[in-house]
This record gives C-alpha cells, structure tokens and sequence, in this order.
C-alpha cells in the first residue's frame, strides 16, 4: 500500500519528523495559555494548509472553532476526518460554514459572536496559474487584497488577541502577480497592526498540497495519465503537518508584525521532476521520458494495456511569473535565527504608511470598476507600490500544459 506521508518523509522533506516539534515541546506551556479555552475562527480552513493549522492548534483545546470555507465538500471531509481521528480533542462549539468570508452573511455570523479572540485567515489564490488574463488577475487580487481588507476593517471592530494571515516565499523579491499580492498583503495587515496583533508567515512549498504538481502527479498516477513537470525549478517543500505547525508557532508566538519562515538549507531544495520520478518508481513504474506532451500522451495509453513503462515530459519552465529559485528574506530585512531551532523570524517591522496602502487599494478598485483594464495596468500599479516587483511575462500559462 501507497503511503503518502511516509513517501513525502523520505523523497521530499527528507526528515523523519516534524523540524517543528523541538520548538512545540519547548513552548507548549505558552501555546496552552494562548489557545486553551480561547475562541478560534478559521477562515479557508478546508484547504491544505488551514485544515493542518486546525489540527495544530486542537490538542491545545481552544473552547471554540468555527471554520468558514466556500469548499462545502472539502469542509464536510474536514468534519469527517476530525471527528474520526483517535483521540483528537474538537470542542463542542465546533461549526464548519460554507461560505465567503467576504459575504454579508459571514458578517452576520461574526458579528452576532461578537467576534473571536484567535483569527487565522488561509483563504488565497496561492498558485501562480492563477495569473493568466485581466479576469483572474482581479479575482486574484479581490481575495488575496481587497476582500482581506474588509476582514481587518470588521476585526478593527472586535480585535482579535491574535491575528494570522499567510503569506508566501514568493512576496520576497516577487516575479510574479500572486507573489506581488501576498507582498501587499503584509503591508496590508501590518498597517491594522495598532489596532491588534498581526503575524504571518512566509514558507515553502506544502508537499502534495491541493492543486499543487505533486498532487496533481498522484492523481496522473491513479489515471494511467501522463505526467509533465520542469526540470529546473527548485522549491523548498514542508509536510502537510509542518505547514499548519509553522503557522500556529507564528500565530501564537510572534510579536506584532512578525514574519516568520522556516530554516532550510539550499541543499534541501527539490525539482518537481525528482519528486514526480520518485513517485512513479514508488508505483512500480520505469520513466519513459518524452519529447512533447503529445508524445507522452500517445504512449500513455499502453498503461491502460498492463504497460510498466511510464511517459513523462521534463522541461524547461516557460510560463509566466516563475521564478527558478525561493527565497524567505530580502537584502533589506532583519532575521533572527537564533529564537527558535527550526524557525527564522523577520523582525524590526515598523507600521507602513495606512494612507499609501489605501490609495493602492482605491487604484485597483478603480481600475477593476473601469469598462476596460488590462493586465498590464495593474502590473503597472503594483509596480507603482512595489518598486522591486520584476514582473516575468513570457505569454505563456501553465494551464496550456499538461
């Protein structure tokens, strides 16, 4: 039998536990005072990583969870599986909502509990497919910025003790829209920081993550579909449990405008193809390397056959706003490595100008409201914002491959 946690150990993260359990044992006397008896709200929390920060913070036995997602299915699964987990603690004012958080009736439901003490908000277009015309830009943009700016106007109302929104690796020097949106979004919660506590984080990517080329090759895999993968872009990878680990240690630890991010080495940097190869021989398969997408799907059909031979497609990446290496921390920040064993966290934040972040917000809006933009009008106002954003444009979508 597969077993996927054991796979992700071994070919991907290459550690046998958690690196984040050290820096759990050593403030689980801190973590308990933080999230015991507390209130918790977690928005977008059926996907990969919010459902992982769920299950990080319920041993802690917080007095309530609510959690909001538009995922009826995937918020159902979440229940499913909690309430199946051997001896996993979910409190008896647990509710899972679907729904937006940007809609009027989350906004009823927040504002009837008066709001929550513990806010953590996973809800993001994280994947950098999600750049391909005006249309997805702007809903992009709608989630990741404009919409998180009605949440922080509605917590301004009830702050929270705590307040915790992801960001991502790609917000360091970002190439591409969705990394310059995370980047604003720190400016973003970072500006309602004299109103409550703001933390985030910025990390690698989540192994076999929904919707990410990892699972996606799994899923090829239990179709007897061929899989495509570049072969020189290098990513950093955390587990599943070290994604949610990662995000409750900087929700409930870090100081006020803290980013946090994991210690890893350049060394422990993976490609998607040596994790797809890795996978298939785990299946019982030989890679069969092709040419072309064409080629390899023509010659996927002999695994429907009985066929052991498995095509692939590696190539160079060519698709819009993908950077070929990750990092955490810019030239210009502040770290301090020696806090945690596991963890880095950029210090020395100070509030950002509200009334420049305002003005971008109202920029986009207007430019979103007008009867026609274009995607380069807004390249050019995040640009504007965001001095260092070095957008990559090939005119080319990773949805025009396999």
């Amino acid at each position: 039998m597969f077993n996927l946690e054991q796979f992700i150990s071994k070919y991907v993260t290459k550690r046998e536990r958690s690196m984040f359990l050290s820096d759990i044992d050593k403030n689980r006397e801190e973590l308990t005072k933080k999230i015991k008896g507390k209130s918790v709200l977690v928005i977008g929390g059926a996907g990969s990583i919010g459902s992982s920060f769920i299950r990080a913070i319920l041993p802690f036995e917080p007095r309530t969870l609510v959690v909001v997602d538009t995922n009826e299915n995937a918020l159902a699964e979440l229940t499913r599986d909690l309430r199946s987990t051997a001896g996993m603690y979910v409190p008896d004012d647990y509710i899972p909502y679907p729904m937006d958080f940007a809609s009027p009736v989350f906004e009823k439901m927040f504002r009837e509990r008066g709001g929550f003490e513990i806010v953590g908000n996973f809800s993001a277009h994280k994947h950098v497919r999600s750049e391909k015309d005006i249309y997805s830009v702007e809903a992009l943009i709608q989630n990741n910025i404009l919409h998180a700016k009605g949440l922080l106007d509605l917590l301004s109302q009830y702050p929270p003790e705590e307040y915790f929104c992801v960001s991502t690796d790609k917000a360091a020097n970002p190439v591409n829209i969705m990394g310059a949106s995370k980047r604003v979004m720190e400016d973003l919660i970072f500006s309602y920081s004299d109103k409550f506590p703001v933390k985030t984080a910025r990390f690698a990517n989540v192994a076999f993550s929904n919707g990410s080329l990892p699972a996606g090759c799994l899923a090829r895999i239990s179709k007897l579909q061929p899989i495509s993968a570049p072969s020189d872009v290098k990513r950093y990878f955390v587990s599943p449990e070290e994604s949610g680990q990662i995000c409750m240690l900087s929700c409930m630890l870090g100081e006020n405008r803290a980013i946090f991010f994991p210690k890893l080495e350049e060394a422990q940097m993976m490609t998607f193809d040596a994790i797809a190869t890795a996978l298939i021989e785990e299946h019982g398969f030989t890679v069969e390397k092709c040419a072309s997408d064409q080629e390899a799907i023509e010659k996927a059909v002999a695994l429907k056959n009985g066929s052991t031979s498995y095509p692939v497609h590696y190539s160079v990446s060519d698709t819009s706003g993908e950077k070929p290496f990750e990092e955490f921390v810019t030239d210009t920040e502040t770290a301090d490595m020696d806090r945690f064993s596991a963890l880095g966290v950029i210090t020395g934040k100070e509030i950002p100008d509200k009334a420049k972040v305002d003005e971008l917000c109202s920029r986009l809006r207007s430019a979103f409201e007008a009867e026609k933009t274009t995607k380069e009008k807004i390249v050019s106002i995040l640009k504007d914002y965001l001095p260092n954003f070095e957008h990559i444009e090939t005119g080319k979508s990773l949805d025009s491959k396999m």
